[in-house]
């Protein structure tokens, strides 16, 4: 049988900044925007902020109207990135079998560890006891047979929660859960299971997969396997073997010209930055292609001047490369790629020719979107460019093109 770990840094930005300045333990304080300009939204908080009411991607603004005496600290991402490759650094000593989702969270796979260090609840236990004793850091911990259930075990218990979900209790501690903490159940899909009667993840699972998939489509059937704890799928060890990453649609509808691209292309970056920050890294080579009315295929590619996974950056050069190379036309599929790929390790080579100020703003731009997206779903926030044509900007690519995980698929 696998043993996988899903281990999560609880509140991560908050966490680290009171670990590097203690005092900020005694009062109520999160990681937010711009706090002079009162702009900006909440990234993360402490125990005291969040028993204030303080919630994760609300304003600034209604922060404090739920916690007048909140403190808000603007976020250092070169230390969160710092401390977080500290704590996965703990994590490979065990295996190297350690997949990153984003900076806070990690799959770790103890399968094949169990004949160096023993038991692997044991060892999963050691690992966690030697993050806060080393690092100063916080992580819950959920152990299980498949890479869904980890997750979702991690997510039980906060503040170095501890949680085993194995094939002989699953039903007992997964089943009874509010349909909303299925992995993949966002806002959108939560209501249109909830109308049918399907309230917990129980439900779900004892439902004919066929019923599942008859309204909810090939997401349906994914989270039908999911709910049954039905996953293969492998924990990548630091993405190896990945040469790229990306992202690609057939439009509902035929793209007529450039602004139909920019407005398709605008939502496919979002998702590959999306997944590159998941992945802890960042890119330097950008590739578009494009399928024609006449199924003709066209693609082109550039390298960057230095590796990014901003979203703006990415759509920049994609658009490069489109206007260079086309006109108009029509078109039916469209797909950008990220590849020459290295670990994000927060370090940033900027020549003297680079705008900084608009490097930096993008960058946190993304965080704040990613954020948002992450509490009230995907499509509660998005770029103008989308609201242009609204039936070609409706999908979602991080969900509706499933890449995690597709073990079971196989």
């Amino acid at each position: 049988m696998r043993f996988i770990v899903h281990s999560d840094i609880n509140h991560c930005y908050a966490q680290i900044e009171e670990m590097m300045h203690p005092d900020l333990k005694a009062v109520p304080m999160a990681v937010g925007g711009h706090e002079e300009l009162r702009h900006g939204i909440i990234l993360a908080k402490n125990d005291l902020a969040k028993a204030s009411g303080v919630k994760t991607a609300m304003s600034l603004r209604e922060a404090r109207q739920v916690c007048p005496d909140l403190l808000i600290i603007p976020p250092h991402y070169d230390d969160y990135i710092y401390y977080t490759t500290k704590v996965k650094d703990i994590y490979r000593q065990y295996t190297d079998a350690v997949e990153s989702f984003g900076l806070d969270e990690a799959w770790i796979d103890l399968t094949h560890s169990q004949a160096l260090f023993g038991d692997p609840v044991m060892i999963a236990q050691t690992i966690q006891k030697r993050v806060y004793e080393e690092c100063g850091i916080n992580v819950s911990m959920g152990v299980s047979y498949n890479k869904i259930f980890a997750k979702m075990g991690s997510d039980l218990h906060k503040k170095r929660g501890f949680d085993v979900i194995m094939p002989d209790n699953y039903q007992k501690i997964i089943w009874p859960l509010p349909i909303e903490d299925l992995f993949y159940v966002g806002v959108r899909t939560a209501p249109k299971l909830r109308a049918r009667g399907i309230g917990t993840v129980g439900d779900l699972a004892t439902m004919p997969k066929g019923l599942i998939k008859s309204f909810l489509g090939k997401m349906g059937e994914y989270l039908w396997y999911f709910a049954n704890g039905y996953d293969e799928s492998e924990v990548q060890p630091l993405y190896e073997g990945m040469k790229s990453v990306g992202n690609g649609i057939t439009t509902c509808k035929d793209m007529n010209g450039l602004n139909d691209l920019k407005i398709v292309l605008t939502i496919l970056c979002e998702s590959v930055a999306t997944r590159l920050k998941q992945a802890g890294l960042k890119g330097a080579v950008v590739r578009i292609g494009l399928r024609g009315s006449n199924l003709r295929y066209f693609s082109r590619q550039r390298k960057l001047e230095r590796a990014t996974n901003v979203s703006y950056e990415i759509l920049d050069m994609a658009m490069t490369l489109v206007k260079e190379n086309i006109r108009d036309g029509i078109f039916r599929s469209v797909n950008v790629t990220v590849s020459s790929l290295k670990k994000d390790d927060g370090v940033e080579q900027l020549s003297l020719f680079d705008d900084l100020e608009k490097h930096d703003c993008h960058k946190q731009l993304d965080q704040t979107i990613d954020a948002i997206r992450e509490r009230f779903g995907y499509h509660a926030i998005g770029k103008a460019i989308v609201l242009e044509d609204q039936e070609l900007a409706d999908f979602n690519p991080l969900e509706e093109n499933v890449i995690h995980p597709v073990g079971y698929l196989k």
